[in-house]
């Protein structure tokens, strides 16, 4: 157990770690939000806002928050420093009833931290140090905690650099070798040129629910055309597809079927996070083998709520208010 936690948060851990139902692996993050502002300072001004926002963030934790709100019980697998941000990362996530016994440390890196700086009008910037994501290897995934999870979701792949392809697929074979389900979501920096297919093939081969952006699957494919994008990522051997596109809604598409779910409109405020938030409503009803529409629905719901408040997680609906939100959006 890493150090830090109270014996509140001890026990949750314990708790949850024992009988997780999806282990989230990939990238953990404290970040901090900065409200709206109606400018950026110019040197040596002083601009004053509401309070800063500090939770965890990072693929890995926004999955697994989502996860918790909607019901399910999660445990992340991943790395942190050595330091008092570590400590928050942890805490926070077993307040949240999130198993955290697999998330190590190292002292080599600090934690890492985004800044996340919103301006009236404008989309967001961000300021950020990679930290001990960077030392996140394969061998930090125990295969045992792996394959006691019915679903394995890995997210930002790519910028995981001791993450390799031929581990990772490994990793996931054995995992479905043991009928547990694998979900990979991407991180592809900007400015990265088209990844070399041929390799990720092996890697897609293992994986039942591959979910990229638009952006990330153009420049992963170097087409433009969603629908071509997918059949790229299907032939290449993965289960199914499902492409976020933004305000034109969602692409998914398997061996069988092409479903296109259109977008829902919201009171927008901050986007990050929408898509870990998709992925959490996604796999609601994986684990509670809804039909693929109604699943569409409900994770493209959840991801939308994402989007009504600062910050990754604060605004995302109850299953309750999902479920009110999508009969009203279909009525």
């Amino acid at each position: 157990m890493a150090h830090g936690l109270d014996d509140e948060a001890s026990g949750f851990c314990a708790l949850y770690t024992m009988g997780y139902e999806v282990l989230c692996a990939g990238i953990l993050v404290a970040d901090v939000f900065i409200p709206v502002i109606s400018q950026l300072p110019t040197a040596g001004q002083l601009v004053a806002t509401a309070d800063f926002l500090i939770e965890t963030g990072g693929c890995a934790a926004n999955v697994a928050n989502g996860l918790a709100k909607l019901g399910v019980s999660p445990a992340v697998v991943g790395k942190v420093g050595d330091d008092l941000f570590g400590d928050f990362i942890v805490t926070q996530l077993a307040n949240n009833r999130i198993g955290t016994d697999n998330i190590t440390r190292t002292p080599d890196y600090g934690t890492s931290k985004t800044i996340i700086l919103t301006v009236e009008g404008e989309d967001r910037r961000y300021i950020h140090t990679f930290g001990a994501n960077a030392a996140f290897h394969s061998d930090d995934i125990d295969k045992d905690v792996v394959t006691a999870a019915k679903l394995f979701y890995v997210g930002g792949f790519f910028v995981l650099p001791q993450l390799d392809t031929s581990h990772l697929a490994a990793l996931f074979a054995h995992a479905r070798q043991h009928h547990t389900r694998t979900l990979l979501d991407v991180v592809v920096p900007a400015g990265s040129k088209t990844v070399d297919m041929d390799s990720f093939a092996h890697l897609l081969q293992q994986t039942d629910f591959f979910m990229p952006n638009l952006e990330e699957a153009r420049m992963l494919t170097g087409q433009q055309d969603p629908q071509e994008q997918a059949n790229i990522f299907l032939d290449a051997g993965c289960g199914a597809v499902m492409i976020t596109m933004g305000d034109k809604g969602l692409l998914y598409q398997d061996a069988d079927q092409t479903i296109i779910v259109p977008p829902y409109h919201i009171d927008f405020v901050d986007g990050s996070g929408a898509g870990d938030a998709f992925a959490a409503g996604l796999m609601v009803g994986l684990l509670e083998d809804w039909p693929i529409q109604q699943t569409l629905q409900f994770a493209s719901a959840i991801g939308a709520s994402a989007c009504t408040a600062l910050g990754c997680t604060t605004g995302l609906f109850t299953r309750d208010e999902a479920a009110a939100f999508v009969a009203s959006q279909h009525s």
